[in-house]
Order: C-alpha cells, then structure tokens, then sequence
C-alpha cells in the first residue's frame, strides 16, 4: 500500500524497529474545529494511552486501557501476555481499535482503526516494554536493566502486537467552563479519515 505522502510498504517496514521516545509536550486538540490529518497523527504519536478494543466472541467489545509505543513508521506497539484475551483476538481477527487518550482538560480522544499482528521480533519486544516502563514513569530506563526485562518478558509470556492505523475518527474537545458563560457549547459530526490522509487547504 502507498500513501498519499509517498511511503510505501517497504518504507514503512523499514522504520518499523525505530521507536519514537516519549514526548514531553502532548500534542493539544483544537477546541474550535476538528483536527486536521496530520494532527491527529501528531495526537497519536504524542501521546502514551489508549482504550484498547476488540470485537469479542459474544456480548459487547472488551476495552482495556495499555500504554503503546509509536514507531516510526506509523505503527502503534503493545506488549502484552501471549494468554491474554487482546493476544487471542489479535490472532483471531486482526481487527483492533485503539482510542487514544488525551491527559488534559478539556479532554479530548482519537479513535484508531488498525490491522493488527502478532510480531515474533523478542529485541522489539524488550524495546517496548522499556519504552513503556518510561512511558508510565516518564523517565528512560537504564540500558543495564534490559536483560531483567528480557528475563521478563519470558517468565510472563509476553508477545507483541504490531497495530497498523488505516483510519480515525475524532471530535474536538468542547467543555462548559463555567455555567454562566456567554458562549454556547456547539457539536458537530466528524467523520472517519484515512490515516495516510493529507490536509485539505481550507481546512485549517
């Protein structure tokens, strides 16, 4: 597949072990308007949390909030146990949907639709696992402790899964700040835009 920006498949691939570092300043929704394509990108590589969701055998879908990494070429990384249910869905369907979370006020959220695989790469594995311990801690982890992760991840069972955006769909964040204010809150419909989407001119 080739997106509108130009990078194919091998592109893609070929960046796919370059993990993006933790991000001290969270990309902000506008308020005002939806966001553009490239800022939702810029949403999701800025932030660290998502709601992960899975079509389940019967009932609703399961939702479980992980951390996730981004790598480089646009592909969102989980590490979780092989015997999990996110593991056994991902292997099952290939079909995720990862809501990205925002963690300031107004709050604001970015739904991912993914193709999902379970990656058998145990270096990136251990890559993602430190990256998420910095992410919950918000510093780096040393270099000598990533034989303990990978010891980790063996003793737990831990696999990958490698989560490709295709699509997304958000609406911009619109809070009361006082109940007297002059203001009226407005909603409007938003719509699913492919993830390799470029700005339109008149969008902003």
């Amino acid at each position: 597949m080739s997106g509108s920006g130009g990078v194919t498949e091998q592109e893609r691939d070929s960046e796919s072990v370059r993990l993006l570092p933790l991000s001290k300043s969270p990309f902000q929704a506008p308020t005002d308007r939806d966001m553009l394509p490239s800022e939702r990108r810029l949403f999701v590589q800025t932030h660290r949390t998502c709601v992960f969701g899975y079509a389940r055998r019967a009932d609703g879908p399961a939702m479980s909030v992980v951390y996730y990494v981004p790598a480089g070429n646009g592909d969102l990384l989980v590490a979780t146990m092989g015997a999990r249910a996110k593991a056994k869905a991902v292997a099952r369907s290939g079909k995720v949907n990862l809501c990205v979370l925002d963690e300031t006020w107004p709050f604001a959220y970015l739904q991912v639709y993914c193709d999902a695989i379970i990656d058998d790469d145990p270096d990136t594995l251990v890559d993602v696992m430190m990256g998420v311990a910095e992410r919950m801690s918000g510093e780096p982890l040393s270099p000598e402790v990533r034989p303990m992760v990978k010891a980790m991840a063996e003793q737990e069972g831990r696999v990958l899964l490698r989560c490709r955006p295709y699509s997304t769909f958000a609406t911009p964040p619109r809070h009361l700040h006082r109940n007297d204010q002059e203001e009226q809150v407005t909603h409007w419909l938003s719509a699913a835009v492919p993830w390799d989407a470029p700005d339109s001119p008149d969008a902003a």
